[in-house]
């Protein structure tokens, strides 16, 4: 069984970084097509990065471009988030997502699999 395990979140202050986890485990993702979306409260979960795991092919929303990377350790099984320049509006809770097809996957209904997600709270 797929389990998608996030960790990293936390309160920070305008300007700042976090790097986001997610560990992966219950088969192998080679063939798969991870992702990284968020929610803020009142809002629809929106996406944020993803990336192929066997290509290291990468997406970002606009709103995240040149301030967040997305990236993988085949090794560990595990997927990144590495955000910089965090700003208020990039509050929200943030969520993994393994979809089992390897083509790009950019919407939320596209993938197969979701952690539990990981509070990001910004202060400025």
């Amino acid at each position: 069984q797929v389990q998608l395990v996030e960790f990293g979140g936390g309160l920070v202050q305008a300007g700042g970084s976090l790097r986001l986890s997610c560990a992966a485990s219950g088969r192998s993702f080679s063939s798969y097509f991870m992702g990284w979306f968020r929610q803020a409260p009142g809002k629809e979960r929106e996406f944020v990065a993803a990336i192929s795991w066997i290509s290291g092919w990468t997406s970002y929303a606009d709103s995240v471009k040149g301030r967040f990377t997305i990236s993988r350790d085949n090794a560990k099984n595990t997927l990144y988030l590495q955000t910089n320049s965090l700003k208020p509006e990039d509050t929200a809770v943030y969520y993994c997502a393994a979809a089992r097809s390897g083509g790009p996957r950019l919407a939320p209904n596209e993938y197969d699999y979701w952690g539990q997600g990981t509070q990001v709270t910004v202060s400025s």
